[in-house]
């Protein structure tokens, strides 16, 4: 039994060392918080083409539709 446990205990920690080594210790982890803390840093631009799409869903919104019920008439 003791045997089985011991089995049992290294095929968990086997399966799940991947997970545990890479996650938060070691240089791997300071990169990618470090990248995080720069990338939250970071402002979003709007390009023109944003500014003359958002003008142009804007204008459009403003246009009179014909609704179904007219149609039919």
């Amino acid at each position: 039994m003791i045997a089985l446990l011991i089995g049992t205990v290294a095929a968990v920690i086997g399966a799940e060392w991947p997970r545990l080594s890479g996650g938060r210790f070691g240089n791997e982890a300071r990169h990618r918080r470090e990248r995080q803390q720069r990338k939250s840093q970071l402002k979003l631009l709007k390009t023109e083409t944003e500014e003359f799409a958002a003008s142009v869903e804007r204008d459009l919104n403003k246009l009179p539709t014909i609704e179904e019920t007219d149609r039919k008439r």
